[in-house]
């Protein structure tokens, strides 16, 4: 019995000693002067930090001034915690950027007043502005070639 206990202790030592481990490691990747100027960051959002699929990022205040100065915009609207979201990013970040389109990115689970401000429904959606207001929106996963079709429609 007194060996089980050991054991048992070391083994929650263990635990321990990894999840210290990996909050210094995501606390250490959150202060480095990160996009979202947040002192805390939801774990999925860290691990895309460095994601090249990921950098064209928009702040709730950045977008709105934009959506207020009559701006054209093209927004994805995405959480890093939703699958539909992690199988479309591959297709439209690249896709945008062959397309010379610029998608900014607004991360819903880190800005969560972007789901009432902009009446998003679900994830993944993309919304074109012009002259700062809604003209067009596609919602959910869906192949290359249907975002192709939908941006040359819509932000050309």
């Amino acid at each position: 019995m007194k060996k089980v206990l050991i054991f048992i202790g070391i083994i929650v030592l263990l635990f321990g000693a990894l999840a210290i481990v990996t909050k210094m490691q995501n606390e250490e990747k959150v202060s480095d002067d990160n996009i979202y100027n947040k002192d805390t960051l939801h774990p999925e959002t860290v691990a895309q930090l460095e994601d090249p699929n990921y950098q064209n990022l928009i702040l709730p205040k950045d977008l709105q001034t934009q959506l207020d100065n009559g701006d054209d915009m093209t927004v994805y609207f995405y959480s890093p915690t939703c699958p539909h979201c992690q199988r479309t990013t591959p297709i439209v970040a690249p896709l945008s950027e062959e397309m010379d389109i610029n998608l900014v990115q607004y991360n819903l689970l880190e800005f969560e007043q972007g789901w009432d401000d902009y009446g998003i429904q679900e994830t993944p959606t993309i919304i074109q502005y012009k002259d700062g207001k809604e003209v067009a929106r596609i919602v959910g996963y869906h192949e290359e070639p249907d975002f192709e079709s939908w941006f040359n429609e819509n932000t050309k």
